[in-house]
């Protein structure tokens, strides 16, 4: 019995330590953040260095992953990730690098962080009276600036003043180029230089050091985004990190008590969950990118398929989506006050479909008003094809002929497609999209000479959403191009201009 007894003992030490082995030997984090033991490796401005190393804090105790951070010029560490190919999420001080690396397609999504204000720093009380640009001219001030070819707020700089006609000047005026911002603010403070331009965020780190403001640079920003790098191996871990940096009630946080300028940031979750209202003809068209998406982002996005006339009904009631994609411009028109700056994404028309062969003859509208025939149309009430399709028998003159044959009113095409597919239907009135995965079985008849037999696909996010900027992200997916391919496969025409 001791025996068996300590075989069991021995099983149970063995199952644990396998248990131990494959799980981890912290219970802290989540399955998104410990996706492999592989630390999270971000390329991050000089600039955003104080910020970024008390998020980093939060973040390494709350999940127990490690943040490997590389501080540097952004244009220097722009070189790196494009020369090494490594790297997570790149950082710089300003969105024209971000633009740069994606032009060379180095980087996937861009998150939204901060905003910064490039200003004249000098010594706490400004003793030697600096006010003007043209105080920087004078021999009795030494003036350093961070190199325009390696800082971003070097090239911000030099750009500004370039447009105004002054750069040369103060670049003459200039007694050295420093690799950084932070060793520009270094130099200020021991005593090597009088003055040099940093970002106003920065000051909150450096108490020695006074702000002038210079009516040049009025209204002049720097948009701090992180990117997600296109070579990664672990985007989910890399895209982890980035929301926690941009929440709300994260990494944002610190950005505020910093000095800066936020973006709206989302609130945290550790896996986010996005609910998407879309009329049930969209479906074909996003299903598969959506999928995607929740793939690679880690989160999930909730979608509820419906006539719009359903879903515009569920949102009047109180139920509030992050984002709707509607099946006609009219049915985003009566929830204004949820969607109030829609896109318009894609066009689909109404035809008329038909038994394979069109044994019936069917060829017009006015067809369907034939004694005998089983037609099918879409509610008016319940979607917009249904309210697409009155108004287009409305137009073609046909309403009270072809409304007397109609036999079923559905809220969606699909449930018309199948209905004809099983014989109960001689004819029915739907999307072109609804025929396109039918083809073997019916064929679509084009309704000639009515413009309002086409419906506009707009496509929005609520803008008081706790997941804005996920939604956002969502958005850019269904605007790529692979995106499109998918569209104009199922049948759409595609409106949006990249």
């Amino acid at each position: 019995m001791n025996r068996l007894l300590s075989v069991v003992v021995v099983s149970l030490a063995l199952l644990a330590g396998a248990l131990f082995f494959l799980t981890g030997s912290s219970p802290r984090g989540s399955s998104s953040a410990r996706g492999s033991n592989e630390p999270i490796v971000l390329f991050c401005a000089a600039s955003n260095r104080a910020v970024m190393e008390l998020i980093r804090a939060d973040y390494e105790r709350e999940f127990d992953r490690q943040v490997q951070i590389q501080y540097g010029p952004s244009q220097t560490l722009l070189s790196s990730i494009e020369v090494s190919g490594t790297g997570d999420l790149y950082l710089p001080a300003d969105d024209g690098f971000l633009e740069i690396a994606a032009s060379k397609s180095l980087i996937a999504e861009v998150i939204p962080v901060a905003m910064m204000k490039p200003v004249l720093a000098v010594r706490k009380g400004n003793p030697k009276s600096i006010n003007t640009l043209d105080d920087l001219l004078s021999d009795e001030v030494r003036f350093v600036q961070a190199d325009p070819e390696s800082a971003a707020i070097g090239r911000i700089v030099r750009d500004v003043l370039q447009q105004s006609g002054q750069w040369d000047k103060i670049a003459g005026a200039s007694v050295a180029y420093r690799t950084t911002v932070s060793d520009v603010a270094n130099d200020i403070i021991v005593g090597a230089a009088d003055c040099g331009f940093v970002y106003d965020a920065m000051l909150n780190d450096y108490p020695a050091l006074d702000s002038v403001k210079l009516s040049q640079f009025d209204g002049v920003t720097s948009q701090v985004s992180m990117g997600v790098i296109a070579s990664t191996k672990q985007p989910q871990s890399a895209l982890h990190f980035a929301r926690y940096v941009s929440a709300r009630d994260r990494g944002l946080k610190h950005y505020i008590d910093k000095g800066f300028e936020v973006t709206q940031g989302d609130v945290w979750q550790d896996t986010p969950e996005l609910v998407f209202f879309a009329g049930s003809m969209l479906r074909p068209a996003i299903e598969d990118t959506i999928i995607e998406f929740e793939k690679r982002e880690a989160v999930r996005v909730s979608r509820v398929y419906n006539g719009c006339g359903i879903l515009v009904a569920q949102m009047k009631a109180g139920q509030h989506p992050d984002a709707y994609f509607a099946c006609d411009s009219e049915f985003m028109k009566q929830v204004p006050d949820l969607f109030p700056e829609p896109v318009n994404v894609s066009q689909n028309e109404l035809v008329i479909l038909v038994q394979k062969g069109n044994p019936k003859k069917i060829g017009t509208l006015k067809d369907l008003g034939r004694e005998g025939l089983r037609v099918g149309v879409g509610h008016e009430k319940q979607c917009a094809m249904g309210w697409l399709t009155q108004n287009t028998f409305r137009e073609g003159g046909v309403e009270k002929e072809v409304m007397a044959n109609v036999t079923v009113q559905t809220p969606s095409g699909d449930m018309l497609v199948n209905q004809m597919q099983t014989g109960s239907l001689d004819a029915a009135v739907a999307y072109l999209s609804n025929a396109a995965g039918a083809a073997e079985f019916l064929d679509a008849i084009q309704i000639q000479g009515l413009s309002c037999s086409v419906a506009t696909q707009p496509l929005a996010i609520a803008p008081n959403s706790f997941n804005y900027q996920i939604a956002s992200r969502l958005l850019e997916a269904l605007f790529s191009a692979e995106s499109q391919a998918t569209f104009e496969a199922e049948g759409f025409r595609w409106q949006l201009e990249r």
